[in-house]
């Protein structure tokens, strides 16, 4: 399976990024997928969460109000609108897949199996 992030960028303090995930070679449906961000030297964090079919949203407490999660199944992709955003957002940006949709979902980093490369967020002035 393989799932690819994109959309990161560079940003002034207050503006918006799109991230993107793509999936291929598995069928959306059946995972939960979450977006993760880390800083260098410091653990991976999780960001947002949504299950199967748009059910199980969860956001960290750092983004609520800004960062909205969504999904298109038909089109194989999970998005991370990403509103007002600070410098303290800056991180390399990460999405991963969780195959137990039986399960609740979750923003713990062990409970996902699969995983895309990072993109980079840079938020300054």
């Amino acid at each position: 399976v393989q799932l690819q992030a994109s959309g990161g960028g560079s940003v002034q303090p207050g503006g918006s990024l799109r991230l993107s995930c793509v999936v291929s070679e598995f069928t959306l449906d059946y995972y939960t997928i979450g977006w993760f961000r880390q800083v260098p030297g410091e653990e991976r964090e999780g960001v947002s969460c949504i299950g199967t079919r748009g059910a199980g949203i969860q956001y960290a407490d750092s983004v609520k109000g800004r960062f909205t999660i969504s999904r298109d199944n038909f089109e194989n992709t999970v998005y991370l609108q990403m509103n007002g955003l600070k410098p303290e957002d800056t991180a390399v940006y990460y999405c991963a897949a969780d195959p137990h949709i039986y399960r609740p979902t979750s923003l713990i980093e062990k409970m996902y199996t699969y995983w895309g490369q990072g993109t980079l967020v840079t938020v300054s002035s």
